[in-house]
């Protein structure tokens, strides 16, 4: 059975890990692309996985070139919804929540649905994405998130 302390701690875990996902969607909104890639690790990766390919980013410098794009292309509006937190240790986690994107600049069209799978890390008392995976279930055919994440 978990102390009192072991169960406040995982409270506390599970809260601040799904505040990040919090983060990023007001860091979409508001266009805060330094606050968007310090959700990440130093070596975090964005993986967006299409239907016949996926892309690829690693490190903060190349994740805030992939968002700088997709922000001034799109003006995404995001809205993420069960939030799933799975704490493997004091220091890992993994989760899964489900989004919904729409375009500021293409009239509130929504441009994506799909799922986020993540990893994250605690880097001293700070959790963050480790990898953030995203899978698109449904991509609107007249404004596509793949002509924006895939060359």
């Amino acid at each position: 059975m978990k102390t009192t302390d072991e169960l406040v701690r995982e409270l506390v875990d599970r809260a601040a890990i799904r505040e990040l996902s919090d983060r990023y969607c007001d860091c979409i909104w508001r266009k805060d692309l330094d606050g968007l890639v310090s959700l990440f690790a130093e070596d975090g990766t964005f993986v967006v996985e299409g239907i016949e390919r996926e892309a690829v980013s690693h490190g903060r410098a190349r994740l805030k070139q992939v968002y700088e794009k997709s922000l001034a292309e799109l003006e995404p509006r995001l809205f993420i919804h069960t939030h799933i937190v799975d704490l493997l240790d004091g220091n890992r986690a993994t989760g899964r929540c489900y989004a919904e994107v729409y375009s500021a600049k293409f009239g509130m069209r929504r441009v994506g649905l799909g799922y986020y799978e993540d990893e994250y890390t605690k880097k001293g008392d700070k959790w963050k994405f480790a990898c953030r995976r995203y899978f698109l279930d449904a991509i609107d055919t007249e404004v596509s998130l793949r002509k924006t994440f895939m060359p």
